[in-house]
This record gives structure tokens, C-alpha cells and sequence, in this order.
């Protein structure tokens, strides 16, 4: 198999070593907060505020409880609903805090400020692409629009590209590389470059980890992105510029605003996150101080912190809990913040985006995932000199899923002291000393101010959003006028409403499957299409609805007031299937957008790279083809490419490991008799294995075509 030398695909390596941390072992701090001296007593309002918030409401509920004496339940319900509202009331306060800072004017902490010139440079940056089985065509498309982007800044000799393939489909692997060799031709650059995986090891967090191990040498930062990633050349610069200046800071978290859904369930987030997303960040910005959280993507990264004091454990025991770290971003964050250095939030900083599931189901898929990844962090939690905000958001994530279950537990709880009342014979004269008979009894009208208060919690800071949209002419028209406005408020609000019981029962057969051992795995996101199968929808979604009614008939048969208390509930169950249908559909999306609702500034007025990277989707080169070595026999040039990155040390395996797929692949290629028969008798794995090995590819291709 004569083939020509292809193009360099990697620069020289540049090791820099990554040593594993430990969580018993305390890492020395290397320095002092690099966030505002007052930030001590900013937590100290906020935590200090949702405490009476939740001891006024835990108080009321407590009244309405116990007005014949707390029984067993009552106390269950009591004790639940504490836990649930000091959840609510502090997002409650943070999204208070960040109103009265987006009125105070925008934020400029760490000297970040879009009005100001660009900055120069002092450092060198790569850009890190991870993708796992992606489209092709729109990672390609973003990429190119950022390199463009940089381009006209007049700072893009201080940024190299890396796209970091976990991909496990042949065919979409050589794709990946056909797609590299065209942007290498169409920019005529040679800092654009590629690497392939064979083995996923850690996921993500090994891709990335892998490269810092490799060639992280090279470089002062890396800006780590998603493959659906989008952000502007102004905006990286600024980043890098603002890591320069201040060199105790380690990571810098933007904003990422969702862009390009079309369906309803991607519009609906999209809304939300423009809407609100933004008072939220500010008002964790505001208290997290240098103690801050990465998401794991659209964020810059001090590599050398990064390489000495990020470096993943491996948690004790098998999966789920065991094993890699799955939500690998809160514990890098935290694991730099032990070392002493800064984590921040750019909330003030634009030109960051990413694009959202299309369908609940899709949601649900990649929700599934990050709980188990949450849950992981039982472990890490206790971990020796961890700073107590650290701890706090990984509780927080934690909670996030364990909140599922625990207001389903509330709702039902509270169905079985109704039906005890109704159907049960109360004990009026407890075994004991009673001078008085203990009637079962609330306080309805308690209750009505105790669920309004609650309900408010919930609803203000989205009111919150839109007020603070208002004032400003360019955002009130983004969002269709004052009027359109509300009106998406409103419509986002009652579906939200109707998804959230949902996403609880979803969550909490989540939290089940990973206590009971069952694994997540890794399945691929699908970013565009929303679509789902009759049967994949009555799959996931019969059973809900079926809890839906069962819930509904219990409330009935115990009261007509407590059926329609728990009608917010029961509705959105019963509703599972027809929502999750309704909602996935681009052409509900496309004619609230033509009424104008549901509007964002990026839909009413694109920015210029979300402009530029849909163009170049549009015009990107189709790939037919689902067979790999198809593309490979059609495309010398492409050929030689893939040889010459399979000629770089390949990753190293265990003595004595053998590559199983590769031995079976050997021995069907050389009992067929053409590479038409041999490549039909090869499983995909197979024939990622034979890609993988020259010397396979070799006797693959000395078979006649067919």
C-alpha cells in the first residue's frame, strides 16, 4: 500500500507531567483569595438571608402541622420541606443579589471590560476540541468561525487548534480527518491539528488530560470547549489577556448562551437561559468570589496549575461510583482552588456559546450521565484541604439530583396523611397519659400562604429576569417588546411547570438505577434533530403518565381540594407523552418564533460568528460515504494523512494485553477473498481496530477491490 507523506497532524511533543492528587493528602496552598476583600461578608448576606428564609417558612409550615400534635408523617413532611426550601431560598437570594448587580451596571471584575480595546498578548493558548461520535459538519463549521474570528483580532499567532477525537465510529473518524485536511487547506494554517484516540481512556477529562501530558508543555493556557462550542475572537483574547494579568488565577468560567434550537424544548431553554441565566450568574459571581466552579467547557485553564494539581483519582470500587470521575469539571475546580489558585466567573463577558438538547429525552440521556458523575462525588466531598465553597458546590451538584426523590417522597408522604385522615381510624386517645384526645388536623389556610410563599420563591426570579431586561431598549426589543415578553415568560413558565414532575420522576429513577449499580456508559449527544420514534416515546414515557394517573385518582379519592392542590403535579405526569412529543417538534419551535415569542437577542439579532458558522455548515463539503475504507481508497491524499498520524507512538497498553478485535480482524480479512467480502465480515469494532494498525490497513488493501 504505496502511499505519499500526508501532513503534519501534531506538533512535536512537549510533555508535562500530571500526577495523580490524592484526597487524603492536604496540597500546599500557593496563595492568597484573588477575588474582592469583601466577599466574606457577601456569603454571610446571602447565607445569612436564605437562614431566615428558611427558618420563617420552616415555622410556618410547622404551624400548619401541628394543630393536633406532629405525628410521625407530619414531622417526615416537615423535615423534608426544611431541606427543600433552604435549596429554593438560596437560589432565591442569589438570583436577588445578581437583579441588584445587573442594575448596578455591568460587571468588570478582573479588569474585563468588552468596551475597552483589545488587549494585548503575552502567552500562547490552545484551543481544545474534544469530540466523541459528533457531526462532522458543525463541529468543523464552529471551528473554522473561531479561527476566522481570531484572525481579525490580530492575535491568532498566540492560539493553536486541537481537535481531540474520542470518536468510536469509522466511518466518522475518517471523516473527522478529511474535515481537518480541508480546513488545513482552506486556511492554508498549520496550527490546526488532530488527534485520534483509540482508547477512550476517562473520557473527556482523559482526552484532555492526555493532551496536557503530551504536548501541555508548549503552552501557558488552554481554552477547554465542547463540540458545541462557539465563542468569539474578542472574547478569547480577553480571556487570555485577563489569565496574563493576573497570575494567581487558574480558571475563568464564562457564560455559555444557547443558540440555534428550533425545537420547543430547545426554545424553551434557550429563553430560559438568556432570561434568567445571566441574573444568576452574576449573583454567583458575586458571593463565590475566587472560590468559584467550571462547568467544563468555555472556560481558559492555566495549564502548568492545571498539570501539577488536577491530575484525577481514581475512586475506589466499581461503577457507578466507582472508577473514573465522570463530572470531572466541579473537582478540577476544586482540586486548583486546595493549590491556592483563583476560580473565577466572567459573568460580565459575552460571546460565549453552546447549543442545548433538542428533545426531553435528550435531556434526559445526558442528565442521566451527569447524575451518576454528581453522585461520584460522595467521595470526594470529605477530601482533605478542600476550601468550604469547594465542598458546597460539590454538594450542590450532589443535591441537584438528590432533591429528585426527595420531593417525590414529600408528595407522596403528604397523599398517605391524607388518606389516613379519610380512611384510617384516628387514634384519639393515644397508649399513654393524654389528658386530651390528639385529632389529625392542619391548617388549610396556613397551608395556602405556606404554597403561595413557596411558589414565589420559584416564580420571582424569573420575573426577576424580565425586569431586568426592560430598561434596556436593545434587550426588551430582543425578546419581541415588553408585551411578547411577558407572554414567552408566561407560555416558558406553565411548560416548565408541566416538565418539572417530569424530570422528577426521570431523576429519581436515575438516583434508583445508580444506588442499585447500574452504569451510565457513554452514549453520544444529538445536537440537531429532535425527533423521536412512536416507540421510543411510549417507551420512556407510558410509564410516567401511568404514575401521573395513579397519583391523581389517590388525590381524588381522598378529596376533591387535595386532587386539584396536586393537579400542578399530576398534570404534567399525565401529560409526560403528549409533551415530550409536542415539545421535540422544530415546526412548533419555528411558528412561535414567527409570532414572536420566545425570542433571544442571539435569534432577533445573530451575532456575526453564529452567522458565519451556520453559513459555513450550509457550505461544507457533504460526506456520502458511511464506510470508512471507502473514503480512504477514493482519496489518496486522505490516505496518506491517516498513516502518517497512525506512524505517532500509539497509546500504550498493559503487558501481555492483547487487541482482541484487531487478531479476529486479521483473521477475517485474510480468509476473504476481496476487501468488499472482508470489510462485510468486520463488526465496527473490528474496524476501528483495523484503522488503528498500518500493518492491518496494509493487508486490507492488498485484497483486489472486489
Amino acid at each position: 500500500m504505496p502511499v505519499r507523506a500526508g501532513p503534519q497532524a501534531l506538533p512535536e511533543r512537549s510533555p508535562l507531567p500530571m500526577p495523580q492528587q490524592s484526597l487524603r493528602e492536604s496540597a500546599r496552598r500557593a496563595g492568597p483569595r484573588t477575588g474582592p476583600r469583601s466577599v466574606p461578608l457577601r456569603r454571610l448576606f446571602v447565607f445569612g438571608a436564605s437562614i431566615a428564609a428558611t427558618a420563617g417558612a420552616a415555622y410556618e409550615m410547622y404551624q400548619v402541622l401541628q394543630v393536633g400534635g406532629l405525628t410521625a408523617p407530619e414531622a417526615v413532611v416537615l423535615a423534608l420541606f426544611v431541606v427543600l426550601f433552604a435549596w429554593i431560598a438560596l437560589s432565591f437570594v442569589t438570583a436577588l443579589v445578581g437583579f441588584v448587580a445587573a442594575l448596578a451596571g455591568p460587571d468588570r471584575s478582573l479588569g474585563i471590560d468588552a468596551a475597552q480595546p483589545l488587549p494585548g498578548l503575552a502567552s500562547r493558548t490552545a484551543v481544545l476540541l474534544p469530540v466523541y461520535n459528533e457531526d462532522t459538519r458543525q463541529v468543523s463549521s464552529r471551528l473554522l468561525a473561531m479561527y476566522e474570528s481570531l484572525a481579525e483580532t490580530g492575535r491568532a499567532t498566540h492560539f493553536d487548534f486541537f481537535v481531540l477525537s474520542d470518536t468510536t465510529d469509522p466511518a466518522l473518524w475518517i471523516a473527522e480527518e478529511a474535515a481537518w485536511l480541508h480546513l488545513r487547506t482552506r486556511t492554508g494554517a498549520d496550527n490546526i491539528y488532530y488527534r485520534h484516540r483509540s482508547r477512550n481512556i476517562a473520557r473527556k477529562a482523559g482526552n484532555i488530560a492526555d493532551w496536557v501530558t503530551q504536548f501541555g508543555g508548549r503552552y501557558d493556557h488552554m481554552l477547554v470547549l465542547d463540540a458545541d462550542s462557539l465563542m468569539t475572537g474578542d472574547t478569547i483574547v480577553r480571556l487570555a489577556a485577563a489569565l496574563d494579568a493576573h497570575p494567581r488565577v487558574g480558571l475563568m468560567q464564562t457564560l455559555p448562551v444557547l443558540v440555534n434550537g428550533s425545537t420547543l424544548f430547545a426554545r424553551i431553554q434557550q429563553f430560559a437561559g438568556r432570561t434568567y441565566g445571566p441574573l444568576l450568574a452574576r449573583g454567583i459571581a458575586w458571593w463565590h468570589g475566587s472560590e468559584s466552579n467550571y462547568w467544563g467547557h468555555n472556560a481558559i485553564i492555566r495549564v502548568q496549575a492545571f498539570a501539577e494539581q488536577a491530575g484525577l483519582p481514581l475512586l475506589r470500587g466499581p461503577k457507578p461510583f466507582g472508577g473514573h470521575i465522570l463530572s470531572h469539571d466541579f473537582v478540577e475546580a476544586a482540586l486548583l482552588r486546595r493549590a491556592g489558585w483563583g476560580v473565577h466567573i466572567a459573568a460580565g463577558l459575552s460571546g460565549s456559546y453552546e447549543q442545548g438538547p433538542p428533545s426531553l429525552t435528550d435531556h434526559a440521556v445526558r442528565d442521566r450521565r451527569w447524575c451518576q458523575g454528581n453522585l461520584q462525588h460522595m467521595a470526594v466531598v470529605p477530601a482533605r484541604g478542600l476550601h468550604w465553597v469547594s465542598r458546597l458546590h460539590l454538594l450542590t451538584g450532589i443535591g441537584s439530583y438528590i432533591t429528585a426523590p426527595l420531593w417525590l417522597t414529600f408528595l407522596l408522604v403528604g397523599i398517605l396523611i391524607s388518606l389516613q385522615a379519610q380512611y384510617v381510624r384516628p387514634e384519639y386517645f393515644p397508649s399513654g397519659f393524654s389528658l386530651f384526645p390528639r385529632w389529625p388536623a392542619q391548617d388549610p389556610v396556613r397551608a395556602a400562604w405556606v404554597f403561595a410563599g413557596t411558589m414565589g420563591l420559584l416564580f420571582v426570579p424569573k420575573l426577576l429576569g424580565y425586569l431586568a431586561l426592560l430598561p434596556r431598549r436593545r434587550d426588551r426589543l430582543a425578546m419581541g417588546g415588553g408585551i411578547r415578553g411577558l407572554l414567552s415568560l408566561v407560555l416558558e413558565t406553565i411548560i416548565s411547570a408541566l416538565i418539572a414532575p417530569v424530570m422528577m420522576v426521570m431523576q429519581s429513577k436515575a438516583v434508583a438505577e445508580i444506588m442499585l449499580g447500574r452504569d451510565a456508559g457513554w452514549q453520544p449527544q444529538r445536537r440537531e434533530d429532535g425527533s423521536l420514534s412512536r416507540a421510543e416515546i411510549t417507551g420512556r414515557y407510558v410509564p410516567i403518565t401511568l404514575l401521573g394517573a395513579a397519583l391523581a385518582l389517590g388525590a381524588y379519592a381522598v378529596s376533591e381540594p387535595l386532587f386539584l392542590w396536586m393537579l400542578p403535579v399530576t398534570a404534567g405526569l399525565m401529560l409526560a407523552l403528549p409533551l415530550a412529543a409536542f415539545t421535540s417538534r422544530a415546526s412548533v419551535g419555528r411558528r412561535l418564533r414567527a409570532a414572536g415569542l420566545l425570542l433571544t437577542q442571539e435569534e432577533r439579532t445573530p451575532p456575526p460568528i453564529l452567522v458565519r458558522a451556520n453559513a459555513l455548515a450550509a457550505e461544507w463539503p457533504a460526506n456520502e460515504s458511511a464506510d470508512a475504507f471507502a473514503q480512504l481508497a477514493a482519496d489518496p491524499c486522505l490516505l496518506a494523512a491517516h498513516c502518517a498520524m497512525l506512524a505517532a507512538p500509539p497509546q500504550p497498553r498493559r503487558r501481555g494485553e492483547i487487541d482482541v478485535d484487531l487478531v479476529v480482524a486479521l483473521a477475517k480479512i485474510d480468509e476473504a477473498g476481496d476487501r468488499r467480502e472482508a470489510i462485510g465480515f468486520l463488526t465496527r469494532r473490528e474496524q476501528a481496530a483495523v484503522l488503528a494498525s498500518r500493518a492491518a490497513l496494509e493487508r486490507l488493501f492488498e485484497k483486489p477491490p472486489s
